[in-house]
């Protein structure tokens, strides 16, 4: 077997180098490459969500449909593929990076091979858009591993995926690919201000409905976080100074995930505020509507991540008769 632990600097150092891999692709400092492979596919983004999967994948439809077998995840998020040199294993790509992944000081959280991580249905989960054509539907020899590395600046979760590339032609034919996945935990930088009594009041008057930021949830949950407290307390000010006031409480969500679970999601965060301001501030209930709309909204682009933070908000619509 070739072990590319025993000469880590020599791996990284060539890995430099290599001329083969795809414009802008490097490897993540805290893994090296297997020797010889080459990088196809690389991104990376500064903060993101990201489900890591922790378990076998038993149904069909992905990580949504499968919320048991997944850990949600937010922070800077780097995606790197390998394409291994001619003929070397899935097994034994894989006990490599094992023990390169053990050395650099992560826990197992998770790993499985083959139908044991749920065949098909883990292969799809692990590999949709747009890993397909590199790593869907190869699963008779799929393995994988998730991991997690203990820092006090924050956890790093690292997961590999190798398999065997059986189908078709061309240049990976009867390759091992890995697919590398690491996520730095890290909380986001805010930056939207909260939108305080007089400019709710001008918005509503002028547009009949205003746009708020500053109420933030645990990620992919209904749990209002405690910072989010000022905004409430400004909505709450201008529901208490204007008594007959009816309104929508509306909520958004930006692309990522599906239709349904992000209108469910959406739906149970705008019922958490009315909930919060019925309970905690008086307003009587009756006066606010919950209503979750997804996706379906958009303020700004989904295609950054400056847009989709704009895209998560509430809505407050005034519904007075």
């Amino acid at each position: 077997m070739r072990t590319f632990l025993m000469s880590l600097g020599v791996v990284l150092v060539a890995a430099s180098v290599q001329a083969a891999d795809i414009k802008g692709g490097k490897d993540h400092p805290l893994l090296p490459r297997y020797d010889g492979s080459e990088i196809t596919r690389y991104k990376q983004e500064a903060f993101t969500d990201y489900k890591l999967v922790t378990a076998p994948v038993r149904d069909h439809g992905g990580k949504d449909r499968n919320p048991n077998s997944v850990t949600p995840l937010e922070g800077k998020f780097t995606q790197i593929s390998y394409k291994m040199p001619e003929g070397r294993a899935a097994l034994e790509v894989f006990r490599n990076y094992e023990q390169a992944i053990k050395k650099a000081g992560f826990e197992t959280l998770f790993t499985c091979e083959r139908e044991a991580c749920g065949g098909r249905n883990f292969s799809l989960a692990i590999a949709g858009d747009p890993l397909y054509m590199l790593f869907g539907d190869q699963q008779a020899d799929q393995r994988y591993i998730a991991a997690r590395l203990k820092r006090a600046e924050g956890d790093v979760y690292a997961s590999l995926y190798v398999i065997m590339h059986r189908s078709g032609g061309g240049p990976l034919k009867d390759r091992a690919l890995a697919l590398l996945e690491i996520t730095e935990v890290k909380p986001m930088e805010e930056r939207m201000v909260v939108v305080d009594l007089s400019a709710m009041q001008r918005d509503i008057m002028a547009q009949g409905r205003v746009a708020v930021h500053g109420i933030l949830f645990d990620f992919d949950k209904d749990t209002m976080r405690s910072d989010s407290k000022p905004q409430i307390e400004e909505i709450a000010k201008l529901l208490n100074e204007q008594p007959n006031m009816k309104v929508l409480i509306v909520g958004h969500t930006d692309s990522k995930g599906a239709l349904d679970y992000n209108r469910d999601l959406s739906y149970r965060r705008a019922r958490s505020i009315v909930e919060t301001l019925s309970r905690d501030y008086g307003v009587v209930a009756a006066r606010l509507t919950p209503l979750g709309v997804g996706m379906a909204s958009p303020m700004a682009t989904n295609r950054t991540e400056e847009g989709r933070a704009l895209n998560r908000r509430v809505e407050l619509v005034d519904a007075t008769n």
